[in-house]
């Protein structure tokens, strides 16, 4: 009697013990944590948030998300970036786009650099390109911020030598430039070079 209550008791941890390495319960645990969550806006025809495979690519998760609309333009964005988790990805549309491209920069000229450069209206839309930052768009104008130029970029201006970029740099130290008719405060830069440069410089 004791003997067969002992084999019953061994079949009973042996069952328990299997079915908590069952490889199936492992495999479906393991793809639940290792799945990415991925929120998808705009022109998109079913917007939201989707679970997404690790290796996916954005264009995937466009294609989850029942594709593009009409309006959709994703002439900055790279539908070939890889996902990860907690993406946030925005699709914009084409009137979007013109309308940021005309009120950051008018200039033909200009818009063409900034198609060159890939800039994205939301810095937090992970699906972009290249994601720069403001300070960036200030360099495609062309323009010399005078407040974070480096000692180079401030010698490329008219009538600025080594010994002026110098003075700049040690001048904003301790004071910034508010405008940019407050680089005149700088010994040796008068009216004569203000006039030079001053459709070259920003201050911000």
């Amino acid at each position: 009697m004791k003997n067969k209550l002992l084999i019953i008791l061994i079949a009973l941890i042996i069952i328990t013990l299997a079915s908590l390495y069952n490889p199936k319960y492992v495999k479906a645990e393991e793809t639940s944590i290792s799945n990415y969550f991925v929120d998808i806006k705009g022109e998109i025809n079913n917007p939201g948030v989707y679970e997404v495979e690790p290796g996916k690519r954005i264009i995937d998760v466009i294609n989850m998300a029942g594709g593009l609309t009409d309006k959709a333009d994703t002439s900055i964005l790279n539908l070939s970036k890889k996902v990860k988790d907690e993406m946030y990805i925005i699709v914009y549309s084409n009137d979007q786009i013109k309308e940021y491209k005309e009120k950051l920069l008018p200039s033909k000229e200009i818009i063409k650099k900034v198609e060159e450069k890939i800039i994205c209206p939301d810095t937090s839309n992970d699906a972009c390109a290249k994601n720069n930052t403001i300070k960036e768009e200030s360099n495609i104008t062309g323009k010399i911020n005078i407040n974070t130029a480096s000692k180079e970029e401030l010698m490329t201006l008219t009538g600025i030598g080594e010994s002026k970029a110098d003075k700049i740099i040690e001048y904003r130290k301790n004071n910034k430039f508010n405008t940019i008719e407050d680089i005149k405060n700088i010994s040796g830069i008068g009216d004569s070079i203000f006039e030079k440069i001053k459709d070259n410089i920003i201050a911000e």
